[in-house]
Order: C-alpha cells, then sequence, then structure tokens
C-alpha cells in the first residue's frame, strides 16, 4: 500500500492505498460489488475509511450528465423584492438537493445573454429568470440549450415557458378597496417605469381600468399615474404637490407600484416636511423589514415573495425531473399589511 498525497484524497488515492485499479473503485463506489470479490471489496472499503475519502458531488452529477446547480439571475439584487424571493428560491433548492447560482442583471440587458449562456458554458442545468431583456430573438436562441427555463415577476410575450407571479391586478385591487374604505379618494400611482415590465404594466392598467369604473359616480374614487426615475426626484416633489392641490375637498394618498417607488416617496414627503397619515395618505406594494419604522409605519401589500421564489424552483426541479406538460402560469395571492400611513 502507498502513502496517500497530501490534501484531501481522490479517487487514484483510493486506488493505491487498495492496490487496486481505479475502476474497481468506481465500480464499489457505484454500488456494483456484485463485480468484486468479497477480499477486493473489503480492501476498497478499508481504504475509503482510512483516507477519509469522500467522492465529489460534482463529478458525480457530471458524470450523470447533472451538474445540480440552478442559476437565479434577478433583475436588481438592491431591489428588497430580488433578495427575499432568493431566499425562497434557495429553501427548495436545498431540500432538492441542489446549490443556486445567482446572477445579478443590474438592470442591464446584456447581463441576460452571458446569464443565458452559463447554461452551457458552466453547465447549469436550468435557470430562474427575472427579466430585462424583452427580445424574443434571444429567449429563442437560449430555448436551443435544452435546458428548462422558468421565469418569476415578469413575463415575456409569445415565450412558452412556465412564469411565476403574484396577481398583480388582485394586489392592486385589494390597495385601492383598502384606500377607500379609509376615505382616501384622490390616489396617484406611482411606478417604476412599465416599459417591458410586465408586472409594472399589469398594475397600472388595473389602477387605470379602476379608475376608469370610478369615473362620473358620486363618491367615486380619481386617480392618476406618475413614473418615477432616479433623474426626476425634484418633479416628483412637485407632481405630490399637484396632488394636493387636485384633491380640494378630497382625501389624496399615494400607492407605490414597489419597494423602490416607496423610498423615493418617503424621502419626497419627507423633504416637503409632511407626515404620512396626514397630508397625504399613503400604500405601498411590496413589505419590506424597514416599511414599519418609516413615519407612522408604512401600509403595504405583502408579496409572498418566499412562495414565490419556492414555487419558480420547484417548477423548475420537476422539469428537470422529467415533467414535460404544457407551461404553467401561478399567481399568488397578497396580504394586506395596515399601519398608520393608510
Amino acid at each position: 500500500m502507498s502513502t496517500p498525497a497530501p490534501g484531501r484524497a481522490t479517487i487514484a488515492d483510493v486506488a493505491r492505498h487498495a492496490g487496486v485499479s481505479k475502476a474497481t473503485v468506481s465500480r464499489y463506489l457505484n454500488g456494483r460489488h456484485q463485480l468484486l470479490t468479497p477480499d477486493i471489496a473489503e480492501r476498497v472499503r478499508d481504504a475509503i475509511e482510512s483516507l477519509s475519502y469522500r467522492p465529489s458531488p460534482m463529478a458525480q452529477a457530471l458524470k450523470h450528465g447533472r451538474s445540480r446547480l440552478i442559476g437565479l439571475a434577478v433583475a436588481d439584487i438592491t431591489n428588497p423584492f430580488s433578495v427575499a424571493v432568493l431566499q425562497g428560491a434557495e429553501k427548495a433548492c436545498q431540500e432538492a438537493g441542489y446549490l443556486l447560482v445567482l446572477f445579478n442583471l443590474g438592470n442591464k440587458p446584456g447581463r441576460e445573454r452571458d446569464a443565458l449562456q452559463a447554461l452551457t458554458d458552466y453547465q447549469i442545468d436550468g435557470l430562474i429568470l427575472n427579466r430585462v431583456d424583452t427580445r424574443v430573438q434571444l429567449w429563442q436562441s437560449a430555448v436551443g440549450y435544452g435546458k428548462p427555463i422558468v421565469l418569476v415577476d415578469r413575463a415575456q410575450e409569445g415565450v412558452d415557458a412556465d412564469f411565476v407571479s403574484v396577481d398583480n391586478a388582485a394586489v392592486v385591487c385589494l390597495a385601492l378597496e383598502h384606500l377607500r374604505s379609509r376615505g382616501w379618494d384622490e390616489v396617484l400611482l406611482v411606478s417604476e417605469p412599465c416599459n417591458g415590465v410586465s408586472s409594472r404594466s399589469a398594475r397600472r392598467d388595473t389602477f387605470i381600468a379602476a379608475m376608469a369604473q370610478q369615473a362620473g359616480k358620486p363618491q367615486g374614487m380619481r386617480g392618476s399615474f406618475w413614473e418615477s426615475t432616479t433623474d426626476n426626484r425634484e418633479q416628483l416633489m412637485q407632481r405630490l404637490l399637484l396632488l394636493r392641490e387636485q384633491a380640494r375637498d378630497r382625501r389624496p394618498a399615494v400607492l407605490a407600484g414597489n419597494a423602490v417607488a416607496t423610498l423615493r416617496i418617503a424621502s419626497a414627503v419627507q423633504a416637503l416636511g409632511w407626515s404620512l397619515g396626514r397630508e397625504i395618505g399613503f400604500i405601498g406594494i411590496d413589505e419590506t423589514e424597514w416599511a414599519g419604522l418609516i413615519g407612522p409605519g408604512l401600509s403595504t401589500i405583502a408579496q409572498p415573495t418566499d412562495a414565490l421564489g419556492r414555487t419558480a424552483a420547484r417548477c423548475l426541479i420537476e422539469r428537470l425531473q422529467g415533467w414535460s406538460g404544457a407551461a404553467r402560469t401561478i399567481e399568488l395571492p397578497g396580504t394586506l399589511q395596515v399601519r398608520g400611513s393608510s
């Protein structure tokens, strides 16, 4: 028997220690003991125990054509929604014996191509994708890799893939019903730019349709829409001033389309010297750890982010395990969290 090399033992070390070939050790590790004599099997077992040898999970997976790696590409890791979905997906992957690889797209379309290319370059088994690039051509190229992809939060028209999202229409209606019940009847929806982002567009369209239904009713709500960017903070403040001016004898409130818009609104309200829930009402889509710490506490519609991540991962793992049914659309409900701002 030879002395094993320093560091982690390899299958070659086990073979040398037992005085057999690597093929013989491989047969033992793969449970093909019937091909070995009892004496050889015992020598291999003793060598494994003596060297504390552990097979490499990656090597074992690649041998069977799978890396047991799942990619998660998020549009923006600084968005609390992305972090929360990541946590849910990671839990589901761990439970199923997969490792999660994170790609932060940074809201840059070019990075999405890199994430899709990683399906082949790094032998990633499948991808959970929070889209940035809306080109169907890019998607069609990715389909050619033969790896399953599940979309989360952002749909892509004409794409045949499982899609997991909160029920965007329902969360907007839930927020509006809450505001109406508390007497807030002049509402401004503030959203990040909607172009190419299905979740934002769905929330905007639902809001506009709901306000159209209220038009002409004596006690109906009135509403307007505003897109917030990193460059129009001053304009947002002016828009909030205009909201109060237009409200007159009505009670003005803001509905934030997501947590990013919520932070911008909170900053603008502070700069104006207002208090949420007094000069202006507020409710935002996305529950965060800090929602209860701003002003009197921010009312929110909590997205089931952990469940979204888990569901997306489970859909992908089912595909990896051979399920080949039609593409699914799964929409989960949001939950109202009432605080002082509304």
